[in-house]
């Protein structure tokens, strides 16, 4: 549904509220990257006033995303640029819980960045 849906400047905030209701990660990341790429027209024609503060988190990812892809540079651990799916393959590769906020599975990651998988005997 994430990368089906036509987004526009119109109903940007929209689909932000939706997914932040049903606590669609994916759907946010696609929301944001939206905004980020058309910030003058958004900004121009668009009030987040009714968007919750903690979806402001996600905002400021998407744009720190971009310019980690600038300038190189990138967090600790590197989770809190990651897109939803690298975060959602590193949790599958781990054998941990794929669903969740974007902010629950970085928590997730970190809790168990020094444990690995260990196959049952």
């Amino acid at each position: 549904y994430a990368r089906s849906i036509e987004l526009t400047v119109d109903n940007v905030i929209d689909n932000l509220l939706y997914a932040g209701a049903k606590n669609c990660a994916l759907l946010t990341e696609v929301v944001m990257d939206f905004v980020v790429a058309n910030d003058k027209a958004i900004l121009e024609k668009v009030s987040f006033e009714n968007v919750p503060g903690s979806m402001m988190t996600d905002l400021l990812t998407a744009v720190t995303r971009g310019n980690v892809a600038s300038d190189g540079s990138d967090d600790d651990d590197g989770y809190g640029t990651m897109r939803v799916s690298e975060l959602r393959k590193k949790l599958h590769e781990k054998g941990l819980d794929i669903d969740g906020s974007r902010k629950s599975m970085i928590a997730l990651l970190r809790e168990n960045s020094s444990t690995s998988v260990q196959d049952p005997v």
